[in-house]
């Protein structure tokens, strides 16, 4: 099988690296049929994990890569929120996501409604350089206390009623930046204040400011158990990990 792997890779990788066969859809689509062509049989899910473990284990031996390199600044922000959102959502990774099509689809969506108008190409390979440069940095009490419930919507459709009234954390994004991390025990009730303008001056006046089309809202639905002091010790680290720009950093240092 290890052969047929890497002769399949190079016959379409066109000189660019294995990161870059995943994150290419184009490139992906032919590396998976060029395995099938070979008789593999596997999913795209397990012959693209195959692939990395290639890439670890040095099987494919040393290759002069063409770079790929792309000016980023307008969606790094989305894409860092995407890989964030199935972290928290779903306990994965991101050759999680990359090495599974549909995730690799949805990951797309996701970076898509926070920062539009870019390539699948460009949000996939921004979060890998984020994951390079470690921008990407587990927030790894949240992995001791899930979530059990991750939600991502624009702020221009949330319904009130809509939103549970449980206990959980939230967080405002607009395209290039978080903007205020919460907790609440009442999720409905303190996103009410939020979206009437009554609940963090700073949050409050950018909303009169520049609206609300561009924001996006991510909820964390926490169990009802989990005490005060969990939730903070929560919103503390997404604080720490996202750096909102109307959280006051300084109390929590």
């Amino acid at each position: 099988m290890t052969e047929k792997l890497v002769a399949a890779f190079l016959e379409v990788n066109e000189g660019f690296s294995t990161d870059r066969v995943l994150a290419d859809s184009e490139l992906n689509k032919r590396f998976i049929a060029a395995c099938k062509s070979r008789g593999l049989t596997d999913s795209p899910e397990h012959l693209n994990r195959k692939l990395i473990n290639l890439r670890k284990s040095g099987k494919l031996g040393k290759l002069n890569s063409i770079r790929t390199l792309f000016n980023d600044e307008e969606y790094r922000f989305a894409a860092e929120i995407a890989v964030r959102h199935f972290e928290r959502r779903d306990q994965i990774t991101l050759d999680d996501i990359l090495v599974s099509p549909s995730l690799a689809s949805e990951f797309d969506e996701i970076s898509q409604g926070i920062a539009p108008g870019y390539s699948s190409l460009r949000y996939r390979w921004s979060a890998l350089s984020l994951r390079k440069s470690r921008s990407l940095t587990p927030e790894i009490f949240s992995q001791a206390v899930p979530s059990k419930e991750v939600y991502l919507h624009k702020v221009d459709s949330v319904q009130i009623d809509d939103i549970p009234k449980s206990p959980g954390i939230y967080c405002f994004v607009s395209e290039k930046a978080s903007l205020y991390v919460g907790e609440a025990s009442c999720l409905r009730t303190r996103l009410k204040k939020h979206l009437e303008h009554s609940d963090n001056k700073y949050l409050a006046r950018w909303m009169w400011e520049y609206g609300t089309g561009e924001l996006t809202l991510e909820l964390h639905i926490l169990d009802e158990q989990v005490k005060t002091k969990v939730r903070k010790a929560l919103e503390t680290e997404l604080i720490r990990s996202r750096k909102p720009q109307f959280n006051v950093l300084g109390k929590l240092a």
